[in-house]
């Protein structure tokens, strides 16, 4: 996209506020660069290269399901698979309570690796959620790698699972896991027993024995997938964020219409960040929920550690962020924790303030007062006031979510920006310091995604002005629901040989 193309962000004519025309304003300001010395970086500012991307799509990949009884070592070896640490493990059985999904290729071939909480028949609660989601996972699947503990040996759990295996009709890779070393083998061969042919000896600790396992996940796929589906052109991401037990959860499962996310009332059950394809206001959204941020991950520990850590690239590798916070719950630090990480991250963000159907009007009155004093960093983020449990006013999520993006792949032409800076340093100059007066010289927009300035200046300009600079811009261009990142080039004076 050029610097001149028109864009909902500018409504002005071809004159500012001053009466000069934005093309001779920008004349002005860039001949003054003439004097200066500029590096090769600054020349590839000026450029104006528009680093806004094309959206990522997948192609169609067939889907292997991760299941066995708790503890087995399910997401080790799905991390090993994947070769870093993805998936949140901790020497405890529960960890994983949600099916998670990770793209994996292996001898050229791709695939969705999806990882599972345990499976057990005889639990209640939310070990049964767990263990419904896992069954849920081995129905959208095109093969199944089921892991069993070596050392342990075939249960009557283990036993259990077979028998819904089996039901399921899917082709099924018996993984012999913890076959540390040769000695380790006579255990594995014992798992012939369960019926579902050939063990494969695995550590997943160590890696040992995981290529012969995904040669035989490769021969148990399909040609053509019968479950993966592409995301459809311009799917729009979102990452659903927020402290612990504000109502991620719900919030997606009633997005999706069904119980895709397991919900507890105690807090921190997802540990995982889990997406979901939803058809809202006529387009497709990819929705992730993701672990309640609980404080800053160097405090945290275990399987909070690394959630933290999950969801912070899951924010990362969103658009935007929709921020829950509860209604009935007074505004933390964790609240404004989690709201600066998505502006650090540069997404475009959107506050929902959940469990609206649960505040009565003096509590409203204070989240009011609330909102404004501790969430001052961003009074530009649109605001909507929603239910999750009861579905109330979610259809304002989209148009919402769609002026925030909008805001954040805006463009300014080149000329009204410049137009702008003129009218800000005639009406405001700098104040001087140290006897001198630094100054504006030209700005342009380096990039969108977030909308990105950059100033060329004689000299370094303090923050309070940077932000009234800021300020001006959201006053003239709007920029609605997604931060905007100024940058300072102080440059000097060419000298004269």
């Amino acid at each position: 996209m050029s610097d001149t193309t028109p864009t909902s962000a500018s409504t002005a004519g071809p004159t500012g506020p001053t009466g000069v025309s934005d093309a001779d304003a920008e004349r002005v300001l860039r001949s003054q660069l003439a004097d200066y010395d500029l590096d090769d970086t600054d020349l590839a500012v000026l450029e104006g290269a528009d680093d806004a991307g094309a959206l990522d799509e997948d192609e169609a990949r067939p889907v292997v399901a991760v299941v066995g009884r708790p503890n087995v070592g399910k997401s080790t070896l799905v991390n090993r698979v994947l070769g870093r640490r993805e998936a949140v493990v901790q020497d405890v059985p529960g960890v994983t309570r949600d099916r998670v999904s990770y793209p994996v290729e292996w001898a050229g071939r791709r695939f969705t690796l999806v990882d599972t909480g345990g499976w057990d028949a005889k639990v209640q609660g939310l070990a049964a959620q767990v263990a419904e989601q896992a069954e849920v996972a081995v129905e959208l699947a095109d093969a199944v790698v089921l892991v069993v503990d070596a050392t342990v040996g075939a249960t009557a759990v283990d036993e259990a699972v077979v028998r819904m295996l089996r039901r399921s009709g899917r082709p099924v890779v018996l993984v012999a896991n913890k076959v540390d070393d040769a000695r380790g083998e006579a255990d594995a061969a014992a798992l012939w027993s369960l019926g579902l042919g050939e063990p494969y000896p695995v550590s997943a600790l160590h890696g040992r024995g995981s290529g012969d396992m995904l040669d035989a996940v490769l021969r148990a796929l399909p040609e053509q997938t019968a479950v993966g589906r592409p995301d459809p052109a311009g799917v729009r991401r979102v990452a659903l964020v927020g402290r612990p037990n504000v109502g991620k959860s719900s919030m997606l499962n009633a997005l999706v219409g069904s119980e895709r996310v397991v919900v507890d009332d105690v807090a921190g059950t997802t540990r995982d960040p889990v997406d979901e394809l939803v058809e809202l206001g006529g387009r497709t959204w990819r929705f992730v929920d993701t672990a309640g941020i609980r404080r800053k991950h160097r405090s945290s520990e275990g399987a909070d550690y690394y959630a933290g850590l999950r969801t912070q690239a899951a924010i990362e590798r969103a658009e935007v962020a929709v921020v829950l916070v509860d209604a009935a719950q007074v505004l933390t630090e964790q609240d404004v924790r989690v709201v600066q990480g998505a502006v650090d991250a540069g997404r475009a963000v959107v506050l929902a303030v959940n469990k609206w159907d649960l505040v009565d009007d003096e509590r409203r009155r204070y989240l009011e007062r609330e909102l404004e004093t501790e969430l001052v960093q961003v009074p530009w983020a649109p605001r909507v006031n929603v239910s999750a449990r009861t579905g109330r006013h979610l259809d304002r999520l989209v148009p919402a979510m769609e002026r925030a993006l909008t805001s954040w792949e805006t463009r300014v032409p080149t000329g009204r920006l410049n137009a702008l800076i003129a009218e800000i340093v005639a009406a405001h100059p700098h104040p001087v310091r140290g006897g001198k007066q630094p100054r504006i010289l030209y700005a342009t927009q380096a990039g969108v995604r977030p909308p990105t300035f950059v100033l060329f200046t004689t000299g370094f300009l303090e923050a309070g002005y940077r932000r009234f600079v800021e300020r001006r811009l959201r006053e003239t261009f709007g920029f609605e629901g997604s931060p905007i990142e100024v940058n300072v080039r102080a440059r000097e004076r060419r000298k004269q040989r």
